[in-house]
């Protein structure tokens, strides 16, 4: 099952080739209007990602449009152009057609269009983040904080839905599946923890698992929302929760995305120590002592944080 955050907070342009949509050089601010369109002596400033990126918006505002077209309006010789469109049509993010007959100029095999596709419109800017920060900031002022709480709660589930809690929670037995040391209860929430970062991965957190002294982290590299959970911490504080009840125990957040730090990372212990009444409490190390390089076998949900 794939499984997405309630509301798309929006995916970052990541083409390896391409690091500016807007602002280019030789692109006027004036929507609809390019400066120098038409005109061969104006080559596009910059490298090969601001090359790609310059035919990107190209395609965007005048797509279909022939490669020639394009050319004359970047200034650019036809191999290169055609090199650079090459690649956007192997990556999915344009794609090409023969131009109707009333579109060819003279006489011969009527040439190519290209034009984005659906793919390629979705990796371009956009201010889903901003909107989404109005939206929560409007239902904050209409329903107050547990409107807001609420929402990131049903988010949150969303992010694990599908995924069987642990037996004890099903059972409401001890909120502490691991109090009795079992062996087989540790691989138990090990398997959990793995598919709590499956589901992660899979809604664009980039997630994966590590043992770590006495338990395992889930580790978040990247967070589709951070931007808007700085403004909005009751996100990050859902996550949390969701993760104990999927996992039935004590979990501890070490470090987010949102704070400044390089990935959102929960440790869930598997040991328990005596408290001094007698009873037990989880294995709660201190961030500098569980937050060191992983001694165990590394269980990466197949994912990179690039």
């Amino acid at each position: 099952m794939v499984r997405a955050p309630l509301l798309d907070f929006g995916n970052e342009f990541r083409h390896t080739d391409v690091v500016k949509t807007v602002g280019l050089p030789n692109v006027d601010e004036r929507a609809g209007h390019r400066a120098g369109t038409g005109s061969v002596g104006a080559p596009v400033i910059g490298g090969e990602g601001q090359t790609r990126a310059a035919i990107i918006q190209l395609l965007l505002e005048e797509g279909p449009i022939t490669a020639t077209a394009v050319g004359i309006a970047l200034g650019l010789a036809p191999a290169g152009v055609r090199r650079h469109l090459d690649a956007l049509i192997e990556s999915g993010q344009a794609r090409a057609g023969r131009s109707a007959p009333w579109q060819q100029k003279g006489r011969g095999r009527p040439a190519k269009q290209y034009q984005l596709t659906a793919a390629g419109r979705s990796m371009l800017g956009h201010a889903y983040d901003d909107l989404a920060g109005a939206a929560i900031r409007q239902l904050r002022e209409v329903g107050g904080e547990d409107a807001v709480t609420a929402f990131a709660r049903k988010r949150a589930r969303t992010l694990v839905d599908g995924i069987d809690p642990l037996p004890a929670q099903r059972t409401g037995q001890s909120a502490d599946p691991v109090a009795a040391g079992d062996d087989t209860v540790r691989s138990e929430t090990v398997a959990k923890a793995d598919e709590i970062a499956t589901a992660l991965s899979d809604a664009g957190f980039a997630a994966s698992t590590r043992r770590v002294g006495a338990g395992v982290q889930i580790c978040q590299h990247h967070c589709p929302v951070s931007h808007v959970a700085e403004e909005f911490p009751e996100l990050c504080e859902a996550e949390l929760e969701a993760f104990r009840e999927v996992l039935g125990t004590h979990v501890q957040r070490l470090a987010t995305i949102a704070n400044g730090d390089c990935a959102c990372t929960t440790h869930v212990p598997l040991t328990v120590l005596p408290d001094r009444a007698g009873g037990h409490r989880p294995n709660n190390a201190s961030p500098s002592t569980v937050a060191q390089p992983a001694t165990d076998v590394t269980n990466d949900s197949g994912r990179s944080a690039e």
